[in-house]
């Protein structure tokens, strides 16, 4: 950053010189701010919860004896 103020300041620097250096500053931003979110981001789409399905029990209810009292 301290570059780019030197360039900002210095009369010998092109403007485009300055661009191309506020353009590499954004970049150099952008780029950290994607690698710190990319696990996240893997992680939501890669590891994202299985579909578990349940076992259906096919079990049949026997109906109870009544008992005679």
């Amino acid at each position: 950053m301290d570059e780019l103020m030197d360039m900002l300041v210095s009369p010998d620097e092109s403007s485009s010189q300055i661009s191309d250096k506020i353009k590499d500053i954004l970049f150099a931003k952008s780029a950290e701010k994607i690698e710190a979110s990319r696990p996240n981001v893997a992680a939501s789409i890669f590891d994202g919860p299985e579909e578990v399905q349940a076992e259906v029990e096919d079990s049949i209810e026997e109906p109870e004896e009544e008992t005679e009292e």
